[in-house]
């Protein structure tokens, strides 16, 4: 048997799925094919950190933005699939004190709620905190629970009509006459799909995707490692507050602290070395923050490989500053339309971050439905996604699509 459908979206992470939902509830036809369970690829092997975009303040202030104004939507429509804990950034000994005052002034500037805490009130918000905090700067940080998230969105393309297929790789982008017109799918669903149109959402593996179709797309992915130790109520996520380096954040579970990460450049999203210099690492360094962290249990550690986009050298070294440090590629997100390279109805969307999925997935169906002809308005930020007030409904939607993962298996109530 053949799949017919308007759109098939290749991909069932959280860019993936969301895609699919908007689409559906605009009236799209639309088929998303994941090779594995949901959410098994960059968007469940996360820290699950919800950005209010004050870690991107001042040096990206298009990506702040974009944060904190996801983060709100999020907070309005995902209910139990997150976990508003606020957060702090945390300036030590050591940390350049002019980097706190910028950042501070940058959150003012682009509307995220930013406040210096005495040091009474820090202390009581995290007792564990290492004494050698010189100033913290509480932010709307939060914590996404991607399995749940993922799931949920899903859970609401089948109900707008959508069809989502898990444990189905594909093996074959079809064009015909400079035209993608649709794809062969392996594993437990073995069928062809016939498609108006073809979007990548692949993630990490967006450029394996691409070359399917006959055209690149330059993915540069790097691993990060993320450790569980065993630490309840703590509270806020800890950022700190100095550029973007190893060991810098720490993400409150509900009985667990998760330590992150590293950035570290692979070859294969799919064949990397999992070394242990790299949690121990994560210990180290997030212990200056959180001391009683380096006593704690390891209870789980996992790694997930970021989706970054680099198209070429001279563009890499404007993204990166010459350093060949890939913490400097562009968070952004990029919606790539291969006409241009001869492919026509086929676009991918990469790069961008787990908070901002909903606003990727919006432009990407704006993009689509305007080559398809479809004239209606994204209504996801406005609509809640189904059982958000219920958390053994949304985790019965992470078993229904096996997207459990390891961000979150830890707060998960149903098997």
């Amino acid at each position: 048997m053949t799949i017919q459908t308007e759109v098939l979206v290749i991909g069932g992470g959280a860019t993936g799925v969301g895609i699919a939902r908007d689409l559906a509830m605009r009236g799209v036809d639309v088929v998303v094919a994941e090779r594995g369970g949901l959410a098994s690829g960059t968007s469940g092997r996360s820290h699950g950190l919800l950005h209010s975009g004050a870690r991107y303040a001042p040096d990206d202030e298009l990506g702040a933005e974009e944060c904190i104004r996801e983060n709100r939507i999020l907070r309005d429509i995902a209910g139990h699939c997150i976990r508003d804990t606020g957060g702090f950034f945390v300036q030590l000994p050591e940390d350049d004190p002019e980097f706190f005052e910028e950042k501070l002034a940058a959150c003012e500037d682009i509307g995220i709620e930013a406040e210096v805490l005495g040091d009474e009130e820090t202390r009581a918000e995290v007792p564990g905190l290492t004494p050698d905090a010189e100033r913290v700067m509480k932010v709307p940080d939060g914590v996404v629970y991607p399995s749940r998230l993922v799931a949920a969105n899903a859970a609401s393309a089948a109900e707008n009509g959508a069809e989502v297929l898990t444990h189905a790789p594909v093996t074959d982008v079809r064009v015909e006459d400079g035209r993608a017109t649709g794809a062969t799918l392996g594993g437990d669903v073995d069928e062809t799909v016939d498609a108006d149109y073809v979007v990548n959402a692949a993630g990490t593996w967006a450029g394996e995707c691409a070359e399917l179709a006959g055209v690149e797309v330059a993915m540069r992915p790097t691993k990060g490692v993320m450790v569980s130790v065993d630490y309840p109520g703590l509270g806020p996520v800890l950022n700190r507050c100095r550029p973007p380096a190893d060991g810098d954040i720490v993400v409150p579970h509900e009985t667990q602290a998760v330590l992150g990460t590293t950035s570290i450049e692979v070859d294969d999203p799919d064949e990397f070395d999992e070394e242990h210099w790299e949690i121990r690492k994560m210990v180290e360094e997030c212990s200056k923050m959180l001391p009683e962290a380096a006593k704690s249990e390891i209870l789980r550690t996992w790694w997930g490989v970021r989706p970054l986009y680099a198209p070429d050298e001279a563009e890499r070294e404007t993204m990166d500053g010459g350093e060949g440090d890939a913490r400097g590629i562009s968070r952004g997100f990029f919606l790539l339309d291969h006409e241009r390279e001869g492919v026509e109805n086929f676009a991918s969307i990469v790069g961008g971050k787990l908070t901002t999925y909903r606003m990727m997935a919006e432009a990407t169906a704006d993009h689509v439905c305007e080559a398809i002809g479809v004239d209606e308005p994204c209504r996801t930020a406005e609509e809640e996604l189904p059982g958000i007030d219920d958390e053994r409904r949304l985790d019965e939607f992470v078993a229904e699509y096996d997207a459990r993962s390891p961000s979150d298996e830890d707060v998960l109530t149903a098997d």
